[in-house]
Formats: C-alpha cells, structure tokens, sequence
C-alpha cells in the first residue's frame, strides 16, 4: 500500500515537472512572438518615417508647381486651397493609410462617399472572421453602418480617435476584435476537442472575457473534479489575466499543487494548449505507474 502511494505521489510530481518543461517551452515560444512583433513594430515605424519624406517632397513639389503658375500669370491664393486640391490630398492620404494597414490584417476601398474598411481576424495563424466598417469622410468623419459586434465598444474607441487619429482608431478596434475572436476560438476548441474531460457544459458571455468550466483529472486510478474560472480584465488580450482553479473537498492533498500548476499554465497557454499538455502528463503519469522505476520492462 506505501508503495503504491509513493508511486502516485511520484506520478503527480512527474506531471507537475512535465507542466513546468512545457510552460517553459512555452514562454520561449512567447518570447520569439514578441521579438518578431518587435520587429514589425520596428518596420511600422519605418515605414511612418517614409511616408513623411513622401510628404515633405511632396510639399516641395507643390510648392514648385505654385512658383511655376506665378510665373506664368496664374493667381493663387496659398491659404485657400480648391476644393479639388482638398479632395485629392484625402484620396492619397486615405490610400496611403490602406497600404499601410494591409499587412496587419486591416484593409479597405475607397467608396463614393470615404472608405470601407475590413478588420480580418486571427489567431495563432488561423484565419477566423472579419468586420466592415464604411467610415465616411464628407461633410465630416463618421461610421455610416458596421458589422462590428455589439458588444465591442465600437463608439467608445470612435468617439475617442476616429476624427483625431483614424490610424490609431483602426489599431485599436483591431485590437479588441482579435482578442475577442482568439478568445471564442479558444472556447470553441475546449468544447470540440476536449469534451470527454469537461463535466456538463462551459459557460461563457457574449464577449468571452468569463470562461467558467468542470473537468476531470486522474489521479491513482481515480477521477477527480476540478472547477476553473477565468477572468479576462484586459478586453485586447486573449489570455487570461485571472485564473481560479480549485479541486473537490475530498481530493488528495497532493492535488491542490496541481490544481495551482494549471492555474499558471491558464495564465501563458492558450485554453486548448493547455489542456493537450495535461492529457500528455496524465498518460506520463499512468505509465509511471505501470512500469515504476527500476521495474523490468
């Protein structure tokens, strides 16, 4: 009988070490994200640093284009430009901008009246879903009709950028999408691949930022439930910042470590991720305690 507890004690260490391999692994994988976001952040702010040499050229070809029309008897008036001339500097700019965009998901055409913008989402390189928004530019800046959810604080984020920094608006809504739609995939993976360890149903909000859930651990040959609750405080991230999980009353004492090991592993693994490296460390765990050590194989 001691030996049989040594060996399941030894079995939930072996899971704890194995959590703690791939968490590490993870979090390298983090950090190799963050460098390239690193690098395209750097390539962002190259391309703001051309646009303005475009512009400033830009300014001085015009300003030839003026002394030339002076010289040749044209009247200008430099403080008030035409309405062709206004309409024309926010076509470029609007195209510039959409160039821009392109490669981060975000993209557009122009319409009669401003632009139609579409916000693709995506998570860990799988495509999922996209948003339109036909934003106007005459009489003045405004979202004529979207597809944007509404739970999504869509007005929130205009009415603080859109006419002062539309680049900045559009990074942001992006933003929020993204995390909510990494979110929902999350759940929706939970659901569809690990159903056989759930017990009864996750329950979730519209906005997935509360995930509430039951799942089965085994643990010397016996089943134990655990109950987890995440919390999303930050709405552009698709990770939780909170996660409760807890173990039924009469589990061993051993399993409250484990239960705190997967709280961590909640906070720096996609839900899915997760639970794949604790099916891999359950099934460590059961042959650990077929084959013990230094038993023949």
């Amino acid at each position: 009988m001691e030996e049989r507890k040594a060996y399941s004690r030894d079995g939930v260490l072996a899971h704890l070490e194995m959590l703690e391999a791939q968490a590490h692994e993870l979090a390298l994988k983090q950090e190799e994200k963050e460098q390239q976001e690193e690098k395209l952040a750097g390539l962002k702010a190259r391309v703001q640093e051309l646009r303005a040499q475009r512009d400033e050229l830009r300014a001085k070809l015009e300003l030839q284009q003026k002394r030339l029309l002076e010289k040749e008897g044209v009247e200008t008036d430099p403080e008030q430009p035409s309405a062709q001339a206004v309409l024309e500097w926010k076509i470029k700019s609007i195209k510039a901008l959409l160039q821009l965009f392109y490669l981060t998901g975000i993209s557009g055409k122009l319409t009669k009246r401003g632009v139609c913008f579409c916000v693709s989402t995506a998570y860990e390189g799988t495509y999922l879903e996209s948003y339109y928004l036909d934003v106007l530019t005459k009489p003045e800046v405004q979202i004529q009709r979207h597809s944007v959810p509404i739970f999504i604080p869509l007005e929130q984020i205009a009415k603080k950028y859109l006419r002062t920094d539309i680049r900045r608006f559009l990074s942001v809504l992006s933003d929020h999408l993204n995390a909510y739609a990494g979110r929902r995939y999350q759940a929706d993976q939970l659901q569809e691949r690990f159903s056989d360890c759930l017990e009864g149903t996750l329950q979730r909000n519209s906005l997935c930022n509360l995930l509430v859930f039951r799942y089965n651990v085994s643990s010397d040959s016996r089943s134990f439930l655990f109950t987890a609750k995440l919390l999303y405080a930050d709405l552009c991230r698709s990770l939780p910042t909170e996660a409760i999980v807890s173990c039924t009353p009469n589990a061993p004492a051993v399993l409250a470590e484990m239960a705190a090991a997967h709280s961590d592993v909640f906070r720096r693994v996609a839900l899915h991720k997760a639970f794949d490296s604790f099916s891999k460390a359950e099934e460590t765990q059961d042959k650990a305690l077929i084959s013990p050590p230094g038993s023949p194989q």
